[in-house]
């Protein structure tokens, strides 16, 4: 009886490597003919970042089915689990232990919140399994954090800031003090942002003053007082570093109030995705500047094309960037086993991961993300933007254009 209550509780959803979602209530739902991997990967479902749960779930099955299709190799079986975290922490820790004491699983993956992912790297740090990321983005779980069982497939915020940090190098030179504020949510992930943006700015001895820094919590509905607060500060640039629906309701609420007419806006990690871009539809003010782990319309090449067009026909929109990580994630996984032989020995398989190499939708051409063995994060392109009219990928009547890329160094 425990055992089923848990995992009614959890909510967990299995998906073969025939792509196909059952409810499980045992690690031997899915009849298997070989031995097979199996994956717990956690995600919110519902409430805020629930898309990018929804999402992940679709794009897992995609990358389940290419690696099914290769015909270049033979990729072992993947079992999926999948457990709702409704962005909460103990909840995250609950589903990470039992997925790994119950459901013995191989490998954990993705989560949204690094808060979260800082929760769940400690469970596999003791237990010794693999914890591949696939969507948060702290440096902390590739700094003081980091252990030889936890990779991370997206970029980070720490190359999310040295690209910001370039891109207002090369775009705003000027004599005087540029007057820079910030606002970003009120938990590690903000943090970390503005501490490299900072850093960056001045290990490329860029001339700024910051004018501000607000804090709103995570989630917060309301950020009127703060967007007043902005305005008297009066900045040339303001950096945002919200995500999701908070950037969506920032978006919302600051544009009457006046704050896209006297500073330029900036978000370098996540404002450029799909799922804010399809939501503010004809609202979206032009000209931000704006970034995010994955673009529907960016780069143009076969391979992104071929993923945006192919989630599109699975769930009848277009792809968040979290889609694109938890793809991603599962590419990696496949490729790190096919190196490493199997799951037997973890050794083989960390430095298959350590040296991996990996062609993924969002890698521009004659461009292959790589990880870092020394920490444990892929290395990517990463693409900054201005939002221009473009109605291509509706519901979205802005994308994003006049791209800036920055490779990884």
């Amino acid at each position: 009886m425990k055992r089923k209550v848990a995992h009614i509780f959890l909510l967990i959803i299995s998906v073969t490597i025939l792509g196909i979602f059952n409810p499980v209530y045992s690690a031997e739902a899915s009849p298997l003919d070989k031995e097979t991997v199996k994956v717990g990967c956690m995600f919110p479902l519902a409430g805020p970042g629930g898309l990018y749960g929804r999402d992940s779930l679709i794009a897992i099955k995609m990358a389940l089915a290419d690696l099914k299709s290769s015909k270049k190799y033979d990729y072992p079986d993947i079992d999926v689990l999948f457990g709702d975290t409704r962005s909460k922490s103990h909840r995250a820790v609950q589903i990470a232990r039992n997925f790994i004491n119950k459901d013995k699983v191989d490998f954990l993956c993705g989560v949204v919140s690094s808060q979260i992912a800082l929760a769940v790297t400690d469970i596999s740090r003791e237990n010794k399994v693999f914890f591949i990321g696939t969507d948060h983005a702290s440096p902390s779980l590739i700094n003081e954090s980091l252990h030889p069982y936890y990779f991370r497939v997206n970029n980070g915020t720490r190359q999310s800031m040295r690209a910001g940090a370039k891109y207002i190098q090369s775009n705003f030179k000027t004599k005087k003090k540029l007057k820079i504020a910030f606002i970003g949510p009120d938990y590690e992930y903000g943090y970390q942002a503005w501490d490299d943006l900072r850093f960056f700015l001045k290990e490329q001895r860029f001339n700024f003053e910051v004018v501000g820094e607000f804090w709103p919590k995570l989630f917060e509905t309301d950020y009127s007082i703060y967007i007043h607060e902005i305005n008297r500060s009066k900045p040339d640039i303001v950096i945002n570093g919200h995500w999701g629906q908070d950037f969506v309701t920032f978006i919302k609420q600051a544009k009457p109030l006046g704050l896209f007419d006297q500073s330029q806006v900036m978000n370098f990690d996540t404002g450029g995705n799909y799922e804010t871009l399809a939501e503010m539809g004809d609202e979206m003010p032009l000209g931000i500047i704006l970034s995010a782990r994955h673009h529907v319309n960016w780069p143009e090449t076969k391979a992104n094309r071929d993923f945006v067009n192919g989630f599109y026909e699975r769930a009848g929109r277009f792809p968040s960037y979290a889609a694109e990580g938890a793809y991603a994630g599962i590419i990696a996984i496949g490729e790190a086993l096919r190196i490493a032989k199997g799951v037997k020995d973890k050794k083989a398989l960390q430095l298959a991961l350590e040296n991996l190499v990996v062609n993924l939708p969002e890698d521009p051409k004659g461009f292959s993300s790589k990880m870092d063995p020394k920490t444990h994060q892929m290395m990517q392109a990463q693409a900054i933007g201005k939002t221009i009219l473009n109605n291509d990928y509706a519901p979205a009547k802005v994308l994003l254009g006049d791209w800036f890329v920055f490779m990884p160094e």
